[in-house]
């Protein structure tokens, strides 16, 4: 019985280990900010990475950085670097911390935090000029995180 039991917990995860998320507080930045350690115990996809990156409602990265990959977005932004080849500028790691809280390896960076739930000055409540009148959660969710690191990852130069 108990082998059946397992066989099947197996069969229908696919095989997958149950790995711990790492909430926002408990992440790990390196004196330089990156993350070493993936914040799922599960690979990111990059195909949905994609689709954030490019979300107004999600990630929105082309409102500020340029990427060929998604021409097909109107209205790239000129504030960040060009993402164009950002799989050979940075390791993984460096991207996970980039995308996860960028100040911790640019203090002055404009870019927000992705993965912070708490340390802000004055939030809002969405766009109602108020308050928020819950608990504030991150932007990007620890697997959106590790999805939007492995498209990068996928951007080589030419």
């Amino acid at each position: 019985m108990k082998l059946r039991l397992i066989t099947l917990v197996c069969a229908m995860t696919g095989g997958a280990a149950f790995a711990a998320e790492t909430g926002p507080k408990d992440v790990q930045f390196d004196d330089y900010g990156a993350i070493e350690q993936s914040l799922t115990g599960v690979a990111g996809d990059a195909a949905n990475g994609a689709l954030i990156v490019g979300e107004k409602s999600k990630g929105n990265c082309v409102a500020c950085h340029e990427l060929t990959a998604l021409a097909d977005i109107p209205f790239h932004g000129e504030v960040g670097p060009m993402l164009d080849g950002a799989g050979d500028r940075w390791s993984e790691a460096e991207l996970r911390g980039l995308v996860a809280n960028a100040k911790m390896t640019f203090e002055g960076t404009v870019m927000p935090a992705f993965y912070k739930d708490d340390g802000y000055i004055r939030p809002g409540d969405a766009y109602t000029g108020k308050a928020p009148s819950a608990p504030l959660t991150s932007i990007l969710t620890a697997q959106e995180i590790e999805d939007v690191v492995a498209f990068l990852a996928t951007l080589k130069e030419q």
